[in-house]
């Protein structure tokens, strides 16, 4: 198969909502370190060309050693930025030429499935973004300063955002640049597209694919690593 998907797995963030010492992406969850789950899950994929780990700076020049657990031919590591926008964009510059489907997926969702990703790829190839999500099934309310609620929102095709998220690369490349022209940032990439008028469509994502962002997350993706899709 050829090989012309590139990967951005951000992992250059502080982790300190986990009230932890230790980097969240370098803890060990579910029998491995965080960001090597996904690593390993994307290097698996036989149309994956790079893999770039979006790190802290001072952990580029000396990795933990076992980020060298994968294949280390399709192994990059870039320095993150002052925001997750400028880490995107700094492991953009890194992917090689070859990779004309850009993959950005955060450390923090270390359940990502092989289906996913496929599912995300197949509408890139199409020419769109697209972005892994769930659809909202609980009752939305929006409330104020003091936490009255102030309106029930409408949860019809409202959907949750996950990651990974894909682009052709031109598309993304653009998006990133005319963000940083207009000193734009956002928290998805696929709201950068959104931005400017380019088309994304949600494909569905995984509740596996749950997010680490507080302690107790830890206990509950290792409770979800038992279950199977």
């Amino acid at each position: 198969m050829h090989r012309d998907v590139g990967v951005i797995i951000v992992a250059a963030g502080s982790g300190s909502r986990t009230g932890s010492k230790e980097l969240k992406q370098f803890r060990w969850v579910a029998g491995k370190p965080m960001l090597l789950h996904s690593i390993q899950t994307f290097q698996a994929r036989p149309d994956v060309a790079m893999v770039v780990c979006v790190l802290p700076r001072e952990y580029v020049g000396d990795p933990p050693p076992w980020i060298f657990q994968s294949d280390s031919d399709r192994l990059l590591l870039s320095v993150g930025g002052r925001h997750r926008s400028e880490s995107v964009a700094n492991g953009l510059e890194d992917l090689p030429t070859e990779c004309e489907i850009v993959v950005i997926h955060d450390a923090a969702r270390p359940l990502v499935n092989s289906e996913t990703i496929g599912r995300v790829i197949e509408e890139a190839r199409k020419g769109n973004g697209a972005v892994a999500a769930l659809p909202v099934m609980d009752t939305l309310k929006r409330v104020d300063s003091t936490g009255k609620i102030v309106v029930t929102v409408d949860r019809f095709g409202l959907w949750r955002a996950q990651t990974p998220q894909a682009f052709p690369r031109r598309v993304i490349e653009r998006a990133h640049r005319e963000a940083r022209e207009a000193d734009r940032i956002a928290t998805d990439d696929a709201a950068l597209c959104e931005q400017i008028g380019l088309p994304v469509v949600v494909v569905r994502g995984s509740e596996r694919a749950h997010k680490i962002t507080e302690e107790n997350d830890f206990a509950l993706v290792e409770a979800l690593s038992i279950f199977r899709e």
